[in-house]
């Protein structure tokens, strides 16, 4: 992947798709010396072409702003040149604008789900919106709903099939290298932590409960496939113990793709690792390595032992082209195989216009 060290601003909401190319949301802020806060921040898009040799900023639909006012759109990569920005919520109105032509144009798009599908096609991303009440906003919602976000228009559609996984299931939102999907969320008649995949685009789910240490749901969960085993790690807060930022209770391995668990790694209140940042990163022969808040962690043995790494602080996430690692500012790492990284630089720069 090629660097951008050179792109104005500073970079987020970075997506790919399988073919290579590639967005990123940029803010680049100038200021004035007039008065304290004055000035404003333009929110350009950076965009990597198939096989391009550099990355290029290209116009985005969004607001300037001013430079006390923080960031808030998101971008999805939606397949190769197609990527949809949302904008918006709380006192802002949400606004929505999908491209399919690499960021050349823009076209705003109903936020509102469109209808029903029964399978979730390659390039689409999985997503939750409020079903009870319609609209509310995240804090008041008592019940979401899985819905696909359309590669071919950016509109989002109802999944027909969804596993029910509680008030508030969490799907994973890109596909699993072995092509399969993830919803997690709890087991309705225990309310325990649970997880449902599906091998065949949402048409069918298995659902399967995990072993957690406590009655009582946490957070939430997160899915990551590896070659030999899949593994799941449950969110939330540990008692007793010393609080801790993104709190990871238990770690749970499954070396039959998702059908049976055991709990490997239970949080205690001082053993380490007690936080996750993003996704466990699988890799070959029972090796597994966890980011946490302040330093990372590696096991060679499923997940049962871990010992400190000397760096692992990173954010991982899966997207269509492999893990994507996010470490300090403008640094980020590929990898298909959680062992091998490639590295490269984006924004770099000081904010300019």
């Amino acid at each position: 992947m090629p660097s951008g060290e050179e792109l104005p601003g500073w970079a987020h909401g970075l997506g790919f798709a399988r073919d290579g190319s590639g967005f990123a949301l940029l803010v680049g802020c100038v200021s004035s010396g007039a008065a304290p806060g004055a000035g404003f921040c333009r929110q350009q898009v950076a965009v990597r072409d198939a096989g391009a040799a550099e990355w290029v900023v290209r116009r985005s639909p969004l607001p300037e702003l001013r430079p006390s006012e923080g960031a808030s759109a998101n971008l999805l990569a939606l397949g190769p040149g197609r990527a949809l920005i949302e904008d918006g919520g709380g006192d802002r109105p949400e606004r929505t604008w999908f491209t399919r032509d690499g960021g050349r144009s823009w076209h705003a798009v109903d936020r509102r789900a469109a209808g029903e599908v029964a399978e979730i096609p390659a390039d689409a991303v999985l997503a939750t919106e409020c079903a009870a009440p319609a609209g509310a906003l995240p804090d008041a919602c008592l019940r979401e709903r899985v819905v696909v976000v359309s590669p071919q228009d950016g509109r989002r559609r109802t999944l027909a099939g969804a596993p029910s996984l509680g008030a508030h299931p969490l799907p994973a939102a890109h596909r699993e290298p072995d092509g399969s999907w993830w919803v997690t969320g709890t087991d309705p008649l225990s309310g325990r932590a649970a997880v449902a995949f599906s091998r065949d685009g949402g048409r069918g789910w298995t659902v399967s409960r995990l072993p957690s240490p406590m009655d009582r749901p946490g957070r939430h969960v997160v899915v990551a496939v590896g070659q030999d085993a899949v593994y799941a790690a449950e969110m939330g807060e540990v008692v007793p113990g010393e609080p801790v930022k993104n709190p990871m209770r238990a770690l749970h391995r499954s070396p039959d793709g998702g059908r049976t668990w055991q709990r490997v790694w239970t949080t205690g209140p001082t053993g380490e690792p007690r936080s996750l940042l993003g996704v466990p990163v699988p890799g070959p022969g029972g090796r597994v390595e966890i980011g946490g808040e302040l330093s990372g962690y590696g096991s060679v043995d499923g997940g049962r032992t871990f010992a400190g790494l000397r760096d692992g602080t990173h954010y991982t996430r899966r997207t269509p082209l492999g893990l994507l690692r996010e470490g300090s500012r403008c640094e980020y790492e590929l990898s298909a195989d959680g062992v091998r990284w490639s590295e490269f630089r984006l924004a770099c720069g000081r904010d300019s216009s």
